[in-house]
């Protein structure tokens, strides 16, 4: 008996061996401002916080932003990027449910959604001559909404699409650091896709850099790294996600008549404004909070960490950089500084199972860009479109045919129970 209470105690162990620790509850661990800002720089990304807050109704008769619609997914950029504080991503409860039928829309919502899921935004593979599409189909519209009299339209028809395999979905991402990942110079993230170039082929890792096709340099933002800048990133996400036409970005998508409200941009520069608050306009003020907002810290940490030597033996960090330096930046928070977001920034192959079929400049329909793991300690959902809430599950995720990580996951298939308990406790403290 002595001796079967040893085996179930060992059974015992090596099962809970294996198991996510979670995201780690209490403060978070993000969402302050860089340390070494200036009084004003302080006061741009205070003022920029309460603007990225800030919920939008279609005229502004309802909330303290207008613009909403015709379509959109959200009402507001901070309900998207809200855990484990303002600029991360999807929260334990998603808004998008009770967005939908707000101020009395008639949106039905789509099955996709839970109330206890990920915020989610998707894309059609193909449209309807089926030629290829990619591009965002907002969720809802503001027919019905009482700030909305006469307005028409219907929702896309998301349960055909699926049906037709002919959905992707995306989650928000976490925009802390987006600042200083803006800093580092193209040539690092070059230098850095050939180190270690033997052991990359090896295992089977190429990967690549995604680039703007006006000026040849490299983007760096969103799941395929699409998108150079947090200018250009903070603009299309305006129209885009919550329906606001702005400078960057200032025809509205949808022109059907009677949907239309306001004159556009509805959010832009206003040189007749006598302050310089007010004559910014909100995109000015999203990026100037996104630039200072600070990367997440590290939590439970251990030196030397057995985790964290696991993470490079087996490959882990030949995709996921643990650290870059950025350029010399006129900005002096942002100017040489090192930041450890476990990023390569370039996109790769990830194979069957993880595939959405949209291309997206250099990126194809199987690649996408190697996620930050900085802020993984309070991360509730992972991967491109929150299918998973495990780190076990994830991981398992990343090998499949035509996967560049299958080296790497087989690498780690390999480890003890104990390696990998680990390797997940290490992760968890990103």
């Amino acid at each position: 008996m002595r001796n079967l209470g040893l085996f179930l105690l060992s059974f015992a162990f090596l099962c809970q061996a294996q198991q996510d620790p979670g995201p780690h509850a209490g403060s978070p661990s993000a969402g302050h401002p860089l340390l070494t800002l200036t009084p004003n720089e302080r006061t741009a990304f205070a003022t920029g916080k309460t603007t990225f807050q800030e919920v939008d109704s279609v005229s502004g008769t309802l909330a303290s932003g207008s613009g909403l619609g015709p379509r959109f997914n959200a009402d507001s950029c901070a309900s998207c990027h809200a855990f484990p504080d303002i600029g991360g991503s999807s929260p334990a409860l998603n808004p998008q449910i009770a967005v939908a039928s707000k101020a009395g829309a008639l949106n039905a919502i789509p099955a996709f959604l839970s109330a206890t899921g990920p915020v989610r935004i998707a894309r059609f593979v193909k449209d309807s001559q089926g030629k290829p599409d990619g591009g965002v189909h907002d969720l809802f519209v503001i027919s019905g909404r009482t700030d909305a009299p006469g307005c028409n339209i219907a929702q896309p028809d998301f349960a055909a699409a699926a049906a037709a395999g002919n959905l992707a979905l995306r989650i928000p991402t976490p925009l802390f650091g987006a600042g200083l990942i803006e800093a580092i110079e193209d040539g690092a993230i070059l230098l850095n896709k050939v180190a270690n170039l033997t052991q990359k082929v090896g295992l089977g890792i190429a990967g690549h850099e995604n680039r703007n096709a006006n000026d040849g340099s490299l983007t760096r933002f969103g799941w395929k790294a699409q998108n150079k800048s947090l200018l250009i990133f903070a603009g299309e996400a305006y129209n885009v996600e919550q329906g606001v036409t702005n400078d960057v970005f200032p025809q509205e998508r949808d022109s059907t008549p009677g949907c239309r409200f306001n004159a556009t941009p509805e959010d832009h520069l206003n040189v007749n404004n006598s302050t310089l608050d007010g004559a910014s306009g909100d995109l000015a003020k999203f990026v100037m909070f996104m630039r200072f907002l600070a990367p997440p810290s590290r939590t439970m940490t251990i030196n030397p960490d057995p985790g964290e030597a696991t993470f490079r033996n087996i490959g882990c960090a030949l995709c996921h950089t643990p650290s870059f330096v950025t350029a010399t930046n006129t900005t002096a928070a942002l100017s040489n500084k090192q930041l450890n977001l476990f990023s390569d920034l370039l996109v790769h192959k990830m194979g069957q199972a993880l595939q959405d079929g949209i291309s997206q400049g250099d990126a194809q329909g199987d690649e996408f860009r190697t996620a930050p793991l900085w802020g993984l300690s309070q991360r509730l959902f992972l991967l491109h479109d929150g299918r998973a809430t495990d780190l076990k599950e994830a991981i398992a995720a990343h090998s499949s045919p035509g996967s560049e990580a299958n080296g790497v996951i087989a690498n780690y298939n390999s480890l003890t129970a104990a390696q990998k308990q680990d390797l997940l406790r290490f992760l968890r403290t990103l």
